[in-house]
């Protein structure tokens, strides 16, 4: 008989881990592959799984979940009682009092995708409204940054791996310097920030000259996380938001990795201080989408949000994931998961600064909650390492050229998260 990745590679490329999960046996933090053999996953598929895997609460939903997959509504005209449902909870749990209108697709990247669109239109209905006929077309973004792998997208990620948008036709966009803390932060690393800052702020100012009228927002994660886990200085942020207000462009933040409490709170931009006028989000959400400034964009007529048409799709995201998305929802409510993060995030960074002391070859140690990173000296190390986690049962994720990054589940435990150390102990 054929294995899993023969039949996949006939006409797939199946280059992924060399294992094959056991949907059933898989529990909590642990992954289990069909050998009955447990990995402790910190990548958490690519961030997307936020309570683990077959959590009680999902399990004691089969029926529901079975009978809600069977028929696939086209949500953009078509409403089922369970659709008001799901958008009760997710405005109690997760719907910030600043971003109340929403619209929901397939993907992350195509989350992005429209929020770009959002913008690209209300600006130029305003220019419209104000007696200018530029129609708006210029994106500014940051280096490093990752935004998606399609469409408008292809033009702001630019991270260390040319393979995800090379010879794909692009914009030539305003591309930013990204003025990224290092850790600890010392004077010395400080005032260097500050000073690219500056050069960061010169840089889009001298864009919305070149470009006048025409610039439609600014995008940014509020962590960087496939560019290197960057992290910002929250007065960078409250500068991009003086922009954006004193040229009525739009301010967006990509939380598609971001949002959903790994940071400590529902998303990231609320430990910022910030309001953005954007947010596309994703991964832990199993549905994507966006999430607007009513009053903002209220200020021109018919936006996307009121002109029929305008932004849409048939399945108007996806129902099944919107119904596990509510259940999760429920369970992160229940259990109070995002309040608990901040102190295992502090855990989790004091055993990551205690290894260090004993292995010097780990540094610029980096979270907020439980997103968390550190570094290697070389890639290859990086690499290596990676490697013999897995050879060592922990599933763990390189991002940027140097670093590690820590994605665990929102119920992670104390002692899953000492397995962990105690894994990278033994092999660093």
């Amino acid at each position: 008989m054929s294995t899993v990745h023969e039949i996949l590679s006939k006409h797939l490329l199946a280059d992924g881990f060399p294992i094959v999960m056991d949907m059933e046996k898989s529990h909590g933090s642990y992954l289990v592959d069909q050998n009955g053999d447990a990995y402790l996953d910190l990548f958490s598929m690519f961030a997307s799984v936020a309570i683990g895997y077959n959590h009680p609460h999902l399990l004691a939903q089969k029926e529901f979940l079975g009978k809600m997959a069977i028929n696939k509504p086209a949500l953009s005209d078509i409403y089922p009682k369970e659709f008001a449902d799901f958008m009760e909870v997710f405005e109690r749990v997760a719907l910030p009092k600043e971003l109340q209108y929403c619209f929901f697709i397939a993907g992350g990247t195509l989350a992005v995708e429209n929020t770009l669109k959002a913008a690209f239109d209300w600006k130029t209905r305003l220019n419209l409204a104000q007696g200018i006929e530029t129609e708006a077309s210029q994106v500014i973004h940051f280096k490093e940054a990752f935004h998606g792998r399609s469409g408008y997208t292809l033009s702001l990620t630019n991270t260390k791996d040319p393979r995800k948008y090379m010879y794909f036709p692009k914009f030539n966009w305003p591309r930013i310097t990204n003025p990224k803390l290092t850790f600890p932060i010392t004077e010395t690393v400080l005032q260097g920030v500050i000073e690219k800052e500056k050069m960061a702020i010169r840089e889009i100012r001298n864009a919305l000259v070149q470009y006048p009228n025409d610039i439609a927002c600014i995008i940014i994660e509020p962590i960087q996380a496939e560019g290197g886990d960057n992290h910002f200085r929250k007065e960078f942020f409250q500068s991009l938001r003086d922009i954006c207000d004193e040229h009525d462009i739009l301010l967006i933040f990509d939380e598609v990795q971001t949002g959903i409490g790994l940071t400590g709170s529902m998303w990231a931009y609320q430990h910022i201080g910030v309001v953005p006028d954007l947010v596309a989000f994703g991964k832990k959400t199993q549905v994507c989408g966006l999430l607007a400034n009513k009053d903002k964009f209220d200020r021109v007529e018919k936006h996307v949000f009121q002109e029929s048409s305008r932004i849409n799709s048939t399945f108007g995201g996806d129902f099944t994931d919107m119904m596990r998305f509510k259940l999760i929802l429920e369970v992160i409510e229940q259990e109070n998961l995002i309040e608990l993060i901040t102190q295992k995030g502090a855990y989790f960074m004091h055993q990551l600064e205690t290894l260090a002391t004993q292995h010097p070859q780990i540094s610029n140690i980096r979270g907020q909650g439980l997103f968390i990173a550190f570094d290697f000296e070389n890639e290859q190390v990086r690499d290596q390492f990676i490697k013999d986690a897995f050879a060592e049962k922990l599933i763990l994720l390189g991002c940027g050229k140097l670093s590690i990054r820590f994605r665990p589940h929102l119920n992670i435990l104390m002692e899953e998260i000492d397995a962990a150390i105690a894994i990278m102990n033994r092999i660093l």
